[in-house]
């Protein structure tokens, strides 16, 4: 059996050692979209994390078993891979700890005033102080405030479960519709945006939350409110965003965008108070724990196509 690892450099520079248990493996950190076939040309298994695995593709290679390293299989065409007789096996549940801590750690960076603090005490200004403490910003706590979770699947529970812990009162959006939960109250996209202080968005992009948040529903926060995206980008439209950030003091922390990686010119670049902006690169996932979880997952994947054919 021949497995090709596409794009290795994805998962951050972890051990992929142990695959070579299952015959011959071959690592690429990238590849780009017109090295792919010749690649995976002569192999039966391709691990991918983002590389796309379309019905040309398919079509050109002897496939027996796609492994996707991570949970969302959009860059596959499953429907098509399965018709070919091919097995598409994702990755689930990895990562869950490490976005419900990436979420508190944006979110309590805007509450305890982190980003400002720690550039007001590194340029002396403490050194300057006339007492112990300063009161140049005021911090906050969650304990009273509501907090609104879009998309209350694993992910989102627990960012629920540790909100609850710290006093805050939760409410849910349900993006699919058919997701309800009795511990939390859930209530209307519009209510949840007109009356949470802190809105985290947890859910996938689809159909149904390609562009959830424009400039209508953006219009609807209260002033002050704290907006986390942990889930997919594209679902808050960012130009629009920008714009209500210039207009509203709304403070927004993303870890994902629409286009990544960012493109150059992003409007959210150009905003007039940059304070009230936090990005990181797609990073909540990527713990060395949750990549650890993930090579373990898809090693098991590997393992049980090999002893059971599925």
């Amino acid at each position: 059996m021949k497995i090709v690892c596409l794009d290795a450099a994805t998962l951050g520079g972890a051990d992929l050692s142990a695959f070579k248990s299952f015959g011959e493996f071959v690592s690429y950190d990238l590849t780009p979209k017109d090295e792919v076939v010749s690649r995976i040309a002569n192999a039966q298994v391709v691990m991918i994390n983002k590389v796309i695995i379309d019905k040309e593709v398919i079509d050109k290679t002897n496939l027996k078993l796609i492994l996707q390293l991570g949970t969302g299989v959009n860059n596959i065409d499953v429907a098509y891979a399965n018709s070919k007789g091919i097995v598409v096996k994702n990755a689930a549940a990895y990562s869950t700890k490490s976005v419900l801590s990436h979420t508190f750690a944006l979110l309590f960076a805007f509450l305890n005033q982190i980003p400002y603090y720690d550039k007001w005490s590194k340029e002396g200004k403490w050194c300057e102080c006339a007492m112990f403490t300063d009161f140049s910003r005021i911090l906050h706590t969650l304990t009273g405030k509501r907090h609104g979770i879009i998309g209350l699947g694993a992910i989102g529970k627990e960012v629920a479960k540790a909100s609850s812990l710290f006093g805050a009162s939760v409410c849910y959006y349900s993006t699919s519709g058919a997701n309800f939960n009795d511990e939390y109250t859930q209530v209307s996209l519009e209510e949840l945006l007109k009356t949470c202080d802190v809105i985290s968005i947890h859910a996938p992009l689809n159909e149904k939350t390609k562009n959830l948040l424009t400039k209508k529903e953006l219009m609807l926060l209260k002033e002050g409110a704290i907006l986390i995206n942990v889930g997919r980008g594209g679902i808050i439209n960012e130009t629009d965003l920008a714009l209500i950030m210039d207009e509203k003091n709304i403070k927004v922390g993303l870890d994902v965008l629409e286009i990544e990686p960012m493109v150059k010119n992003h409007p959210l670049l150009s905003i007039k108070n940059k304070e009230n902006l936090i990005i990181t690169p797609h990073v909540a996932w990527a713990s060395a724990e949750s990549i650890q979880n993930l090579v373990q997952i898809v090693f098991n994947n590997l393992k049980e196509f090999v002893e059971n054919g599925k």
